[in-house]
């Protein structure tokens, strides 16, 4: 029979593999959650918008060194096709800018986006700040300022709209060489021409670009569309295949979705050859 010294040992022993164990999985937890907070913020781009090349170089190294994503608009006087392009997560804008003002561009940014806007200016007034929000700003940041407070409103607006207090988010352009896709409106644009499809149609061009150059079958067209394909009389699919590429000529693109016979459809390159 065990004494009652060994037993007081075997229970020391018992606690402190427990409190190692406890210690060495709390260590973990926490290396976990800033490995993810790391690659998190690394995930983000940001495009600034500022003509202020001092200013716009010390915001990109400061954002870069914190993992950020950064572009900067060159051309300015095609400022949304710069976005367009870039696809960010945040944009980062001054107001006085060379052709248009920040105010424009905001607001043509906001025709075909929710990306969160940043405004950073010199200028001060309630007015200035009330005319940021109401084109389209979501947070304003009056110069001269503090790296820390940019980054302080930068991560909050990053975990407002993407992170943990966020709802589910969709990017809202698609591009492939040159064609736009705009889920949000159901909108196409090719050579700065646009065209507005039915969900339908916007769905349907979605697959097939998706599969650019591969055969996509009529049953699987049938069962990406509609519920229950069953009950969609098979014309239904030509006709919405017939439209589409009516809607592709509108903006000047012919003969990319090929009918293949006994196979399905497949959609192929024709644009920006």
């Amino acid at each position: 029979m065990a004494s009652g010294e060994d037993t007081l040992y075997c229970t020391y022993v018992c606690l402190r593999n427990l409190l190692a164990y406890l210690l060495y999985k709390s260590v973990i937890i926490k290396l976990t959650k800033m490995n993810r907070a790391f690659w998190s913020d690394s995930m983000y781009k940001v495009l600034i918008i500022e003509d202020d090349e001092k200013l716009r170089n010390l915001i990109k190294d400061g954002l870069v060194r914190y993992n950020y994503d950064v572009s900067i608009v060159n051309d300015y006087s095609n400022i949304k096709g710069e976005f367009i392009k870039a696809e960010p997560h945040l944009v980062l804008m001054d107001i006085n800018l060379p052709n248009y003002d920040g105010f424009f561009w905001c607001r043509e940014i906001r025709s075909i986006s929710k990306v969160p806007i940043m405004f950073i200016s010199g200028r001060f007034s309630d007015m200035d700040q009330v005319m940021a929000i109401e084109n389209g700003g979501d947070d304003y940041i009056v110069k001269p300022f503090s790296f820390d407070l940019l980054m302080a409103k930068i991560k909050g607006v990053m975990r407002r709209v993407y992170g943990e207090y966020a709802e589910t988010f969709s990017r809202d352009v698609l591009e492939v060489d040159g064609l736009y896709l705009f889920p949000r409106q159901n909108i196409i644009q090719w050579n700065h021409q646009k065209v507005e499809l039915s969900k339908k149609e916007f769905a349907l061009i979605y697959i097939l670009l998706k599969n650019l150059d591969n055969i996509v079958s009529r049953e699987e067209l049938l069962e990406e569309l509609w519920d229950d394909k069953d009950f969609v009389d098979d014309n239904t699919l030509s006709v919405n295949i017939a439209r589409l590429r009516k809607r592709l000529e509108d903006i000047g693109i012919y003969e990319s979705i090929q009918t293949k016979r006994g196979q399905g459809y497949c959609m192929v390159k024709t644009w920006n050859r």
